[in-house]
């Protein structure tokens, strides 16, 4: 990493630590909702109104769930599964352009996610019953509170579409929503 990426990173940890788990509290204007469903609308191709986004934090990370609304939505099932396949290659070479496209660069957890190291943390695609998920895991505390803030973001910004779920090996200190 060089010096300019290592300085950066540790003005967004110091950030990090000041704001906090205050993302998970603020709820999202109507304004705002309007706005990163009309974003996501140019990234994501599948239709909101018939998926649901399904975030669980995990103690090592979490899982990403997209799942249709209705199991005989063959299209939209293929949607989601070939976009989180993309952005799952996407994410493991450190391209979170998507969400920043979405929910804005300065996402909270976003900047600590961008400038992992490889092999600390991993991402694992699977494909569901009713959609697919990301499996978003490390050892790394400082990524594990990235990807907790970045998930609250989402759930805070597709509140429309997306819903917390509870994974059986997670959810040490989480917050309702």
């Amino acid at each position: 990493m060089n010096k300019h990426k290592i300085v950066k990173f540790l003005w967004v940890v110091l950030f990090a630590g000041v704001v906090g788990t205050s993302d998970a509290q603020a709820a999202a204007s109507e304004e705002r909702l309007d706005e990163v469903a009309r974003k996501g609308s140019h990234v994501m191709p599948f239709d909101l109104e018939a998926t649901t986004h399904v975030f669980s934090r995990t103690t090592s990370g979490g899982v990403q769930k997209i799942v249709v609304k209705k199991k005989t939505d063959v299209e939209q099932l293929l949607l989601i599964r070939e976009h989180l396949l993309q952005i799952s290659t996407a994410f493991d070479e450190r391209d979170f352009s998507s969400p920043a496209e979405i929910h804005g660069d300065v996402m909270p957890g976003l900047a600590e996610l961008r400038v992992a190291q490889t092999g600390d943390l991993s991402i694992t695609y699977k494909e569901l019953p009713d959609g697919a998920s990301l499996t978003y895991s490390t050892e790394k505390p400082y990524l594990v509170n990235a990807l907790h803030r970045w998930f609250d973001a989402q759930l805070r910004d597709h509140s429309r579409h997306a819903i917390e779920g509870y994974e059986h090996h997670s959810m040490q200190g989480a917050s309702s929503h």
